[in-house]
């Protein structure tokens, strides 16, 4: 598992006072970064090898300014191409939000998804909830 603190910022804020919801998604993408990292060590674009096929995001309370979340990164699932990072949101240590992100292995010059190598693999596995 890995774990990201924030800060939420003042412009993530709705007419309500409560963190937007368009906020999350953003916030679980950093989260992210380690995955990525696995299969693009420097994270240069020019050699992406993941795409976003699906996000979730499933609110359980709400979220404030000013107020430092956490965020835990976990695996879920493994497939032959894809897996799913499972994330969840706390602030003040109550459950927050979910999310759930399923991502592919992909070829981006023969436009289609590729199996996971048996590093990627092993890596993701030492992160399986």
């Amino acid at each position: 598992m890995f774990s990201e603190t924030l800060m939420p910022r003042f412009s993530e804020t709705d007419a309500l006072g409560h963190i937007n919801n368009t906020a999350l998604p953003v916030w679980f993408e950093a989260a992210r970064t380690p995955f990525f990292r696995f299969f693009t060590p420097d994270l240069d674009c020019n050699n992406w090898k993941l795409i976003v096929a699906k996000i979730e995001v499933e609110f359980k309370g709400e979220l404030f300014y000013g107020q430092e979340i956490t965020i835990n990164s976990s695996i879920s699932r493994i497939g032959n191409a894809s897996f799913v990072i499972y994330q969840e949101v706390y602030q003040h240590n109550e459950l927050c939000a979910v999310g759930h992100a399923t991502m592919v292995r992909y070829d981006f010059a023969k436009k289609q998804s590729v199996p996971l190598c048996d590093q990627e693999r092993h890596d993701l596995t030492q992160h399986l909830k």
